[in-house]
């Protein structure tokens, strides 16, 4: 990781769960991270936390709706205008609506699709182009994105998000292809979890608590601080390669997290050689 010290990168969804395990990760290994949500008071304390610590790196808060594009733009503007750019972009915000295909409201499936699926899209091509108007060609996109956008599971109020996760996963696998077009060593990586315990369910479910927290009872989940170990791991790889999709899976038959090092427990799928 030392060549990412100083560096900046941009966590989006980065005030609980998984972006703010990213978020303290990276600013343990020196970078400078711009973590945003559409709150910020959380990022505020993780911030002074990272502080008080005296990790080497520095997080920065940003207050952004993802879900509008013009404040997506403000930001990105805002990064190089105090920060030269972006570095790295770790698309993580994404959320959940318990809306079926036979009787969802229009309404939840397209907030699905504006996090999800819009914000990742319009986050990329600002990260890439910040990228390529100061010839970083290093640099490195990486989608959080989850093993339900690989298998569809029998559970209705899941299906929408469902597909907005194939979404990802398809976007992540055609800016790898783009990449190689434009010839730039920039890479492009897709995290896919199983369940990881934060508070997603209890925002899936935010009429039945009970319910979300069986969730998390009925089998062993992921960490969040596995998860930003994932990311240390994929951005640790050589210039020279490429970790495409990477599938975590718990050693007891559901999600396995990376160890501290990364290596060994992480299961990188698709790993290539020189882009």
């Amino acid at each position: 990781m030392e060549r990412w010290s100083g560096r900046v990168a941009l966590v989006t969804g980065a005030s609980v769960g998984i972006g703010a395990a990213v978020a303290r990760a990276l600013v343990q290994h020196g970078m400078k991270v711009v973590g945003c949500a559409r709150s910020v008071d959380k990022i505020e304390k993780l911030a002074a936390e990272c502080q008080s610590a005296g990790y080497p790196g520095t997080l920065i808060p940003y207050k952004c709706d993802l879900s509008n594009e013009e404040e997506i733009l403000s930001m990105f503007s805002a990064i190089k205008t105090l920060h030269q750019g972006v570095d790295v972009c770790i698309n993580n915000a994404g959320l959940a609506r318990p809306e079926p295909l036979l009787s969802g409201k229009t309404e939840g499936w397209r907030t699905m699709i504006d996090v999800n699926v819009m914000a990742v899209s319009i986050c990329t091509r600002e990260a890439y182009q910040s990228m390529k108007e100061r010839n970083i060609d290093d640099g490195h996109i990486i989608n959080i994105n989850s093993m339900n956008g690989h298998s569809v599971v029998p559970q209705s109020v899941v299906h929408f998000y469902s597909a907005t996760k194939y979404a990802v996963t398809a976007l992540t696998e055609g800016l790898r292809q783009e990449l190689r077009e434009a010839k730039t060593h920039i890479r492009a990586t897709c995290i896919s979890p199983g369940l990881v315990e934060t508070g997603f369910a209890f925002k899936l479910h935010d009429n039945d608590p009970e319910r979300a927290a069986a969730t998390y009872e009925s089998i062993r989940c992921l960490k969040a601080e596995d998860m930003a170990n994932a990311v240390i791991y994929v951005l640790s790889a050589p210039p020279h390669v490429q970790v495409g999709w990477s599938g975590l899976e718990d050693s007891e038959g559901f999600s396995k997290g990376c160890s501290d090092s990364g290596g060994g427990l992480c299961k990188a799928m698709g790993m290539g050689g020189i882009l």
